[in-house]
């Protein structure tokens, strides 16, 4: 990606970013994670020297590789994918800024006794599956605050700080702002339980999901296009 290309992309997000912000508040700030999926670490360190500097993979080891190829660089790193349990010792060892996609008291149970083995924390957030689709991971809206709480008693090694989930598989605006509403209620109701990040919107619903009060937005192929 050339440098010119990757500054106009930027530039994009951000100017629809703000103007998504400036109707909630001008105090909203909203986090805004590259997802490198597609694209090269060449890409991602082109990123970086305009200015973006947290990104998110959704494969472990898609993750440690460009980790390693940039190591030279302080990012950010975040991981957004689904976490199948054999590859959780791996995701440990890259300690990643943050793991989006806590899914279940299972995964939690599984990752909490590997990080207590290694003697790591990680910092989490909840996964939700505000949309409802049986394609999605995520806990059901309905128990979601109460398995926050019980993992944040139950497991000391994990450190939720919000929640996450991914707009509603549809073109109709009404249906997905209803699920980011969803998750935007149930974030509110855990800010007393230490809830900081409500991720939610990515390239096709970003601005929806600020609207709605998301403060963490994954954005791929608008910045890497």
């Amino acid at each position: 990606m050339e440098k010119e290309l990757a500054v106009k992309n930027l530039d994009k997000v951000i100017t629809k970013v703000e103007a998504s912000r400036l109707r909630v508040s001008e105090h909203h700030i909203v986090k805004i994670i590259g997802i490198s999926k597609y694209s090269t670490a060449e890409d991602v360190k082109t990123l970086y020297e305009v200015g973006q500097r947290a990104f998110g993979e959704n494969k472990v080891q898609d993750l440690k590789t460009k980790k390693e190829d940039l190591d030279d660089l302080p990012i950010e790193w975040h991981f957004v994918g689904r976490l199948q349990k054999n590859k959780i010792n791996n995701l440990i060892d890259l300690s990643p800024t943050l793991m989006h996609s806590l899914d279940s008291i299972e995964l939690a149970e599984e990752l909490n006794k590997k990080l207590e083995a290694k003697n790591k924390k990680m910092s989490c957030l909840l996964q939700i599956n505000s949309a409802y689709e049986d394609s999605k991971a995520g806990v059901e809206p309905s128990e979601a605050v109460s398995i926050y709480k019980y993992i944040n008693e139950n497991f000391e090694n994990i450190r939720l700080k919000g929640v996450m989930s991914i707009g509603a598989h549809t073109n109709e605006r009404e249906v997905v702002k209803k699920s980011f509403i969803t998750t935007k209620n149930i974030f509110d109701e855990l800010k007393p339980f230490g809830a900081k990040y409500c991720s939610m919107g990515m390239s096709s619903d970003f601005d929806l999901a600020i609207a709605c009060g998301s403060n963490m937005i994954r954005v791929g192929s608008t910045l890497f296009k």
